[in-house]
């Protein structure tokens, strides 16, 4: 076994949630990931859509025994001394499939090693291992500091609230409960005066409409400064819910910029520009609005890209006009007009 040290931290993800093309609803949500080496565990496995056991929207007791786990201050909860890594981000059942691990002590450090994609009680190391992945070596100091920090604030729920401000009610009612369908919880207000500074807290993006002015705004952002609240702000590109919906799961990507997957995306003159850092499955589609205001949506490219930056063409017909592109991972979302 390797005696080099691997460095071991932690820090905010999420499985991005979203409308998709085809009408199907995926659920957001928010985890702390593993990263190693200055890379999040995730990326350096196959192209998965799992998410870790460290999630928020667990009870908090759960997560501290999640936590504890880790620490080895808890038995294995599956045979061989292994630990669920990643798992099925719509559900906790094995039988979905999962990353798992085993993790032991040697002395004060902690070892993670023999990945495994298990399906079932025991893990088959030759048929579904991860060969080339660990075996990983951490400081026990280092390791304990991270993973003690996160039970300060145990079952603390980033903030997935989104307040909604525009003209068209009816819009905003689907918005919301398109949202409300992936986990995120929204709210449909004219302005945010007189609302108490402990109830803006609670919201995480604030998004307006196309119709909304710029004194308006300004109004909202001055009350959301006076409350001493810090938000992220949408500013609607078009009156289509999953598009609006995708800008607003950027707006709550909580990751820090140098860890995600999908890191630009340019759409101009028929084509898309986009940049991965690890390879992964993109997802392109393209939103437009005729001159009926009538939305039609194209789904462009879903392929896996390497590492780098790739020029994908664009269907004529799916960008005409008023137009705009959707990238989608796993675990983030990028949203541009069509330049022209």
């Amino acid at each position: 076994m390797s005696a080099e040290y691997a460095s071991f931290g932690l820090a905010p993800a999420m499985r991005a949630g979203g409308v998709l093309a085809n009408g199907d609803y995926q659920v957001h949500r928010d985890f702390v990931d593993f990263v190693v080496d200055g890379r999040p565990l995730l990326f350096q496995l196959s192209d998965l859509d799992a998410v870790s056991p460290l999630a928020s929207d667990v009870p908090p007791a759960i997560f501290t025994e999640q936590v504890r786990s880790l620490l080895l201050e808890a038995r294995a909860p599956l045979p061989d001394g292994r630990y669920v890594i990643y798992g099925c981000p719509d559900c906790a059942d094995l039988a979905c499939g999962a990353v798992t691990a085993v993790i032991e002590r040697d002395g004060e450090d902690y070892i993670w090693r023999d990945f495994a994609w298990q399906t079932g009680e025991h893990a088959d190391l030759e048929l579904n291992g991860y060969h080339g992945i660990g075996p990983f070596r951490f400081r026990g100091a280092a390791y304990r500091e991270a993973l003690d920090a996160l039970l300060d604030g145990a079952g603390t729920s980033p903030r997935r609230r989104v307040l909604l401000i525009g003209a068209r009610v009816a819009l905003l009612a689907k918005l919301a409960a398109a949202l409300c369908s992936i986990g995120i919880g929204a709210d449909i207000a004219h302005d945010a005066h007189g609302v108490p500074a402990d109830e803006l807290r609670g919201y995480g993006a604030v998004a307006f409409g196309r119709a909304i002015t710029q004194e308006q705004r300004a109004a909202v952002r001055r009350g959301f400064e006076q409350a001493g609240v810090e938000v992220a702000y949408v500013e609607g590109l078009a009156p289509i819910v999953p598009l609006l919906v995708a800008q607003i799961e950027h707006a709550l990507d909580r990751s820090p910029v140098q860890l995600r997957r999908l890191t630009r995306l340019v759409a101009a003159d028929g084509e898309a520009g986009i940049e991965v850092t690890s390879p992964c499955r993109v997802r392109l589609t393209a939103y437009r609005l005729d001159r009926l205001y009538r939305t039609h949506t194209h789904e462009v490219f879903d392929g896996v890209l390497e590492t780098g930056r790739h020029r994908i063409a664009l269907d004529a017909k799916a960008v005409k006009g008023e137009s705009f592109v959707v990238a989608r991972t796993a675990g983030s979302v990028l949203v541009e007009a069509m330049a022209r």
